[in-house]
């Protein structure tokens, strides 16, 4: 007779599954699929920050605590790019830009009636 409250301990398998869809979690596509985007409030305060570490010492100025609207983020990382005439991406509530534009960011958000902090 098995032990009704065994359970594996450690296991080399692809590890904690999805309730909804059944995928292993990290490769879980409903939840992020039925998210709804934030609303975006009337003031936004958007930080800078310089990085550096884990980028072969390349830098990238990052926009982060940005609402999570996938619109409003494209459009945003569209006219920042623009503006810096640079590379860069979205990533989650966060707009990367190719190298230290941190003062040329600063100006186009002041310039949108934003509050920079950093």
């Amino acid at each position: 007779m098995a032990d009704r409250n065994a359970r594996p301990v450690y296991s080399t398998d692809i590890g904690r599954r999805c309730a909804t869809c059944g995928w292993p979690e990290r490769d879980c596509h409903c939840s992020r699929q039925f998210a709804r985007d934030e609303a975006v409030p009337d003031r936004v305060v958007a930080k800078l920050r310089l990085e550096k570490k884990g980028r072969g010492g390349k830098a990238v100025t990052v926009v982060f605590d940005l609402p999570r609207n996938q619109p409003f983020l494209k459009a945003l990382a569209g006219d920042l790019k623009r503006t810096c005439g640079t590379g860069g991406t979205v990533a989650d509530d966060t707009v990367e830009l190719q190298g230290d534009v941190r003062d040329t960011v600063r100006r186009a958000l002041v310039a949108r009636g934003w509050t920079v902090k950093g």
